[in-house]
């Protein structure tokens, strides 16, 4: 029997019985008792997942960091960073060790998973369907694109979606112009001045830290861990969805001084880099900041500053996701609630004199995801999954239909079983091309032609690239298909 996941009322069920056997059904049930129960047994038969009235969880608590790469946390395997409010959330969730993102920049990103589309809209998004089925839908911070620090500066909406809430909040803060110790770390500038600081709109602005005196109340992030807390008291006995998003560690990393302090710069390791390191990635693979052409490269000490402030300010942000999930195990939500936490995609510190985001490498497309769900069991898993399953994977969870046009799958099998896989590649893209992994294998194929492939088995680091290695051009032609194939079937542009 083929039915649509989710779709089904009792009247399907009927309908999709062979018409002879659902004769003999009606025939038999002489009565109304007889044919509640002969449609009760029909139900009966359909498979757990396809039923919308059992749902796993009354609540969805989506949890979002900016720019957060998954290799800095303590869950992934970090042993500088202090992460124990995510770890904690870790262990007990089910935590994916290869999740990527489709877009890898902010913008494209965040609309690719709200709607589970590879590029573009869809009819509905995550936040309105569960707002169209009863829920109270609130997003508090940056969930859609918002310009970072412009928006954050100016309170304002950024590219949300209202469609999407009941209520939505904003969180404001001072960002590059807090009081304090300013550095702009490529250009070299240490000062406590306000003026000539750069911030929006600025070319260096992704070079900039702050460290000040204070305990970050005014800070955006704290401020959305204390207006998330405040509508999970408001809102505890109603359905919710609420979304709540974070900036940090986005540039400009600003926190409080303590925060800075368990990252003394001098005592950071950042990763190798020679030149000669970018001689195999193309052109169109190379992101628009890179050492040999940013003053940032002059400048190593700076770039161990770098690293000091992003763990400083991922530390931050952990606390307050630490004092949400505090709440709502204080409201006992906990059972009741599946909570899901990620980043719209990762970033590079150095790694091939790389900076930022916006291309196709490993530390850059794979992203933290877990997600923790009452009556599953904790736990990791290696399958391959993207982004865009979000949408299907909280719909199933929650009994919510799942819409025609979400172009995600529902990773509850994988949760359910970690060792289950629902996806033999993902697929990721920039302005420049697209990145296909698969489990043993990394390719990218640009616009100009050119491309990049690593074997991930013995070359994690994705240091040699084997696009023109004779010994390897099958394998680059199967890639090749199956990314050909993957963008057919995702409706995304290629010219």
């Amino acid at each position: 029997m083929i039915m649509e996941r989710f779709m089904l009322t009792p009247r399907d069920v009927l309908r999709s019985v062979n018409e002879s056997e659902c004769g003999f059904m009606m025939r038999e049930a002489s009565s109304w008792m007889g044919f509640v129960l002969t449609l009760c047994f029909l139900i009966s038969m359909l498979p757990n997942s396809s039923r919308a009235e059992q749902p796993r969880v009354k609540n969805v608590l989506f949890l979002i960091s900016d720019d957060l790469k998954a290799s800095v946390l303590g869950c992934y395997g970090d042993a500088v960073c202090q992460t124990p409010n995510i770890d904690r959330l870790a262990e007990r969730s089910v935590v994916f060790d290869r999740a990527y993102c489709q877009g890898t920049l902010c913008f494209p990103s965040r609309q690719s998973f709200m709607f589970s589309k590879y590029q573009g809209v869809g009819p509905v998004n995550l936040g309105e369907h569960f707002k169209a089925n009863g829920y109270y839908s609130a997003r508090v911070g940056k969930i859609y694109h918002m310009a970072v620090p412009g928006d954050i500066i100016a309170g304002t909406d950024g590219r949300d979606h209202p469609e999407s809430w009941t209520e939505s909040f904003n969180s404001p803060g001072r960002e590059a112009h807090t009081p304090g110790d300013f550095s702009c770390l490529n250009l070299n500038i240490f000062t406590t001045e306000l003026a000539g600081r750069q911030s929006t709109q600025n070319p260096h602005r992704m070079f900039v830290a702050v460290e000040y005196d204070g305990e970050g109340v005014d800070q955006p992030d704290s401020k959305s861990a204390t207006k998330a807390i405040e509508l999970l008291n408001e809102h505890s006995k109603d359905p919710f969805f609420l979304a709540v998003g974070f900036v940090r560690p986005h540039y400009p990393m600003v926190a409080p001084r303590r925060y800075f302090e368990p990252y003394p710069w001098d005592e950071m390791t950042v990763p190798e880099f020679s030149a000669d390191d970018l001689d195999d990635i193309p052109r169109l693979g190379r992101t628009g900041t890179v050492s040999t052409t940013n003053p940032i490269g002059e400048y190593p000490d700076n770039q161990k500053r770098m690293w000091s402030s992003y763990y400083a300010t991922v530390t931050f942000m952990d606390e307050q996701v630490g004092r949400v999930l505090d709440e709502l195990d204080r409201l006992g939500l906990r059972d009741s609630t599946a909570i899901v936490f990620l980043s719209d995609h990762g970033y590079h510190l150095g790694e091939h004199g790389l900076w930022q985001k916006s291309n196709l490498h490993e530390e850059v497309v794979r992203v933290p995801l877990m997600v923790s769900v009452p009556g599953i069991n904790p736990g990791r898993s290696e399958s391959l999954v993207e982004l865009v399953d979000l949408f299907p994977t909280l719909s199933e969870l929650a009994g919510l239909a799942i819409p025609n046009s979400v172009q995600g799958k529902s990773l509850v099998p994988v949760l359910e079983n970690p060792q289950l896989e629902v996806r033999d590649s993902s697929l990721s893209y920039t302005g420049n091309g697209f990145g296909l992994r698969t489990n043993d294998w990394a390719y990218m194929k640009y616009k100009d032609g050119t491309e990049e492939l690593y074997d991930m088995r013995v070359d994690p680091d994705q240091l040699t690239n084997l696009a023109d290695s004779p010994g390897h051009q099958e394998q680059r032609d199967q890639l090749e298909a199956l990314l050909h194939s993957r963008l057919k079937q995702g409706e995304i542009a290629t010219n």
